[in-house]
């Protein structure tokens, strides 16, 4: 084998090699998405203090897997149902050392902490937890497809 062959098939090996390790859509998530996912996660906060249909609907996915830290595992129909029959009632929620990692054009990963007073059922309570969240791009916005709540 010649040493220009050698060094070509070297030059396309690192190539091929890059390009595997590139998340998709060819480059680094920007920051804008970044903020897009935060915001989202904001409008739900708000919505989970002040609950509709309409902006519940708007902000989780019809895939909804909602963990709860007893163990309950809601769907989107039964998460929305709770909150707005107030089985799931938030009066405040704190959220705190969030952090965003958008993984590719379509998926975000949200950890934060969330303090909150509540008011389930009727019954006054307060809860702290730590929040794993996997929001997902569809139809051009960020929704709520997956969350895992422990308690701290």
């Amino acid at each position: 084998m010649s040493i220009k062959k050698f060094f070509l098939m070297l030059a396309a090996a690192a190539t091929f090699s890059g390009c595997a390790m590139m998340p998709a859509g060819g480059g680094a998530p920007s920051a804008s998405a970044q903020a897009e996912v935060a915001a989202a996660a904001e409008r739900l906060r708000i919505a989970m203090i002040d609950p509709t249909a309409a902006s519940l609907a708007a902000l989780v996915a019809d895939d909804l897997s909602y963990g709860h830290s007893g163990g309950k595992v809601d769907t989107k129909a039964s998460f929305i149902a709770d909150l707005l029959d107030g089985k799931s009632d938030f009066v405040t929620i704190a959220i705190t050392e969030q952090t965003i990692k958008v993984v590719d054009a379509n998926t975000a990963i949200v950890r934060h902490t969330l303090a909150a007073d509540t008011n389930d059922s009727g019954k006054p309570g307060k809860v702290a937890l730590k929040i794993l969240g996997v929001w997902q791009k569809q139809g051009g916005s960020w929704k709520l497809l997956a969350r895992q709540a422990v308690r701290t």
